[in-house]
């Protein structure tokens, strides 16, 4: 199947980790984080929108270039797709059963390399209470000390994956053909490392 979240882990060809590397953690930035998400509608075009509310982290070995854990979380009831009666819509029973399931969780289970900036990020997809394995495509833009405002040190990364909605239940409209079932996600966001004693 498929699988979200926070890291790329082949990183760091040219960057030097600190003799005592050991596992860090980082956070991702909710003010650097964006999330777009695309479902056709009737055929005709596809609807898009994004959840405005996350929050994640990660753990990551920057020695042994090994992603250890990780979490993304986002408020179900934080959709968004600039239309206020299509979000209330996929706030209730049909789509995200917002009431109900606050929380859509995306949880690391395992990473692969597949280049020299890029890798595929596997984890377990929770959304309307059931999981699903899922595999997203991740690339790393940038890992460096952050230039300006923290200036912490921060990695930066583009991920994509394809999932159908159907493999959670999420059933509306598809024997009408009304709305697809195949959702492409697409992700831009920036975590940052928490600080050590050695910087």
């Amino acid at each position: 199947m498929h699988r979200i979240s926070g890291v790329v882990i082949l990183l760091l060809a040219g960057f030097a980790a600190p003799a005592s590397a050991e596992p860090a953690t980082y956070t991702i930035d909710d003010e650097h984080f964006s999330m777009h998400f695309e479902v056709m509608h009737i055929g005709y075009a596809p609807v898009m929108g994004m959840f405005r509310k996350v929050q994640g982290q990660f753990e990551y070995d920057e020695e042994t270039r090994t992603l250890n854990s990780g979490s993304l979380v986002f408020r179900s009831k934080s959709v968004f797709t600039n239309h206020e009666k299509r979000d209330d819509h996929l706030r209730g029973k049909d789509f995200l059963n917002s009431g109900k399931f606050r929380d859509i969780t995306f949880t690391i289970t395992g990473f692969e390399a597949t280049g020299e900036n890029t890798g595929v990020v596997t984890g377990d997809l929770t959304l309307l209470g059931k999981t699903q394995p899922v595999d997203v495509n991740v690339t790393l833009n940038k890992a460096a000390e952050y230039p300006i405002g923290h200036e912490e040190y921060t990695m930066g990364f583009t991920a994509e994956t394809t999932i159908k909605r159907s493999d959670w239940g999420m059933n509306y409209g598809l024997e009408e053909s009304l709305v697809g079932d195949k959702v492409k996600l697409r992700f831009g966001f920036e975590a940052i490392r928490e600080s050590r004693g050695w910087f």
